[in-house]
């Protein structure tokens, strides 16, 4: 039996971080944990380009857009919908999750859902924090093991 995995060693190309500004106190903490995970993986910063939109809604449209120019090996997503009291929320986090699959889909690039939907505002700045449960963090990650892996089935 031959078991395929990627590593989290990034093969070539660039890595694209589109990060909503939308909650900063959230979304800040979030690109801070994606940029660390992508360093800890061996990707400098001249290999890393930062995309800033104004919210989660706007994720999707500028991760396709990124991911057909062929520059990158993976396409990072990161932002944050807390629940209020509208049904705002449901459209929001459902148009984001199916517009990042998407762009995954359409595209054949690794495009990484790092989006927190959260019922309080305390669980997502958990999520946001400065350790290693940052969901940015465990996304940067998980984009370099996908493109590794993307390079390998290739082969």
């Amino acid at each position: 039996m031959r078991v395929i995995e990627g590593s989290l060693h990034l093969p070539s190309g660039r890595v694209a971080v589109v990060a909503a500004r939308f909650n900063p106190y959230v979304a800040d903490g979030l690109l801070a944990g994606a940029l660390r995970g992508l360093q800890e993986c061996g990707v400098g910063a001249d290999r890393i380009d930062v995309v800033r939109v104004p919210g989660a809604f706007e994720l999707p449209l500028t991760a396709k857009r990124l991911a057909e120019t062929g520059r990158y090996a993976a396409v990072v997503c990161l932002g944050a919908v807390i629940r209020g009291d509208t049904d705002h929320y449901q459209y929001v986090c459902q148009g984001a999750t199916q517009g990042i699959l998407e762009a995954g889909l359409r595209s054949g690039v690794p495009v990484i859902f790092g989006v927190l939907t959260c019922d309080t505002e305390a669980q997502a700045l958990d999520r946001a924090g400065p350790n290693d449960a940052n969901k940015g963090y465990e996304a940067a990650r998980a984009a370099v093991e996908m493109a590794s892996l993307m390079n390998k089935l290739v082969e």
